[in-house]
């Protein structure tokens, strides 16, 4: 499924216009990107966890010329399933 076919899902779910739902969409795509970015996690019950992780600074080598490089420390968004995610998911079909 895209993005596309989600929001078609969602007008479809809630009688909304495909543009309503699109911009309810872009909306909570956008507040869950601003908490991840100020390192605030966002909890979904029943659905999972957005979290951000931290990653270290650490000696990689560039493929091309096996060369040692330092990767720099970065952040990365982190998903956890939530168990109701968990059962649907693996629920036989």
């Amino acid at each position: 499924m895209n993005k596309t076919e989600l929001i078609a899902a969602i007008a479809a779910d809630t009688q909304l216009s495909k543009a309503d739902a699109g911009r309810v969409l872009d909306s909570a795509l956008d507040n869950l990107t601003r908490t991840l970015a100020r390192g605030e996690a966002v909890q979904l019950i029943g659905f999972g966890n957005f979290t951000v992780a931290s990653r270290a600074e650490r000696t990689g080598r560039n493929p091309s010329t096996g060369e040692p490089m330092t990767i720099k420390a970065s952040k990365a968004p982190k998903f956890t399933a939530g168990k109701a995610l968990k059962d649907a998911v693996n629920a036989p079909a």
